[in-house]
């Protein structure tokens, strides 16, 4: 389970989980293993493609894709938090928000649709734009939708037997583990690409808004589970919980805390992160129109009878596209 040999304790289950412990246990998973090769290969594969041909790619986004998106999806599926995730109930808890929150966001944060609309070939490149326009993936991840998905996928896990289940069950564990990264992707990846089919309404002001909101509904999940009464996984937990570990009710407390917890701390960088697409979306606009102002403002060419180097300003209807100005250019200065 770790570079040391993880002995069993005096119970015959798993030691005490230490602070060291806690840092140096790591089990491998196998499916969680190949998906972090898989997508570290073929983002590896995109920003290659790039270098090759001359293009940059910003080094920030790549580490953000590696040590916080797959980083984070490491620690949830193969660290200590997976090793006693079926002891504990505060590590699962921590995996969970870990899969559905933080690993989404580092992704994100490392924009792979637009490195892939970059690096494939113009075929490929249409394809994954029209995969992303497509009625279903619209659907999905539209915000009211996707911010539900969220919400429903976190209750569904504590309140219905489908966390228990996967308790008992290691292949449908794994398939919790996606199914968390996936509702959680829906939301945040279509906030920080340009590439997701988003509604027009949805500017940067309304995606801004949405994550504060999307910040104030992750919370509730927590805070559901460190008040609610009843144990989650009680039947499993209780049979499981190790002699020294905390009574399970209270266990079940530090999980809804670290729940609520992270996913406040989680929004703020969330929402940084909108602001500062915001303002280069506006810098950009601004440069834009500064060059149409430009245009308007040309200089004409000297007029007869004047100094070669007096300038003249062009009136607006010799630069104007519309009718109005067509008409004033063809009654001609004496009108």
């Amino acid at each position: 389970m770790s570079g040391m040999t993880l002995g069993e304790g005096a119970t015959g289950g798993l030691p005490e989980l230490t602070t060291g412990r806690l840092l140096t246990v790591w089990r491998p998973d196998a499916a969680a293993l190949l998906l972090i090769v898989v997508l570290a290969a073929l983002y590896g594969w995109g920003v290659l493609r790039l270098r090759r041909r001359g293009e940059p790619w910003p080094m920030a986004r790549t580490a953000a894709f590696a040590f916080i998106g797959l980083g984070a999806l490491a620690v949830a599926t193969m660290s200590a938090l997976a090793v006693y995730d079926t002891e504990l109930f505060w590590p699962a808890a921590v995996q969970n928000v870990l899969l559905d929150l933080i690993a989404p966001l580092g992704l994100a944060l490392g924009d792979p649709l637009r490195l892939g609309t970059l690096a494939l070939p113009e075929r490929g490149a249409g394809r994954l734009r029209g995969a992303m326009s497509g009625r279903l993936v619209r659907f999905l991840t539209f915000p009211l939708i996707s911010t539900a998905l969220v919400l429903a996928t976190e209750l569904c896990v504590y309140f219905t037997p489908y966390f228990e289940t996967a308790l008992r069950h290691p292949a449908l564990h794994e398939l919790m583990y996606l199914h968390l990264l996936l509702a959680g992707s829906l939301f945040v990846l279509p906030m920080l690409t340009h590439e997701a089919a988003l509604p027009a309404w949805c500017t940067h002001p309304v995606r801004a808004a949405l994550v504060f909101l999307d910040g104030l509904i992750d919370a509730v999940p927590g805070i559901v589970v460190m008040t609610h009464s009843t144990l989650i996984a009680g039947a499993w937990y209780l049979g499981h919980s190790p002699a020294w570990a905390p009574d399970v009710q209270r266990d079940q407390q530090l999980g809804g805390g670290a729940m609520v917890t992270i996913a406040e701390l989680v929004s703020l960088p969330f929402l940084l992160a909108i602001l500062v697409q915001w303002s280069r979306a506006d810098r950009a606009q601004r440069v834009v129109l500064d060059r149409h102002l430009d245009a308007e403002l040309a200089p004409a060419a000297p007029v007869t009878g004047r100094p070669k180097d007096a300038e003249l300003v062009r009136p607006w209807w010799e630069t104007d596209g519309g009718a109005v100005g067509q008409r004033m250019r063809q009654r001609g200065p004496e009108s």
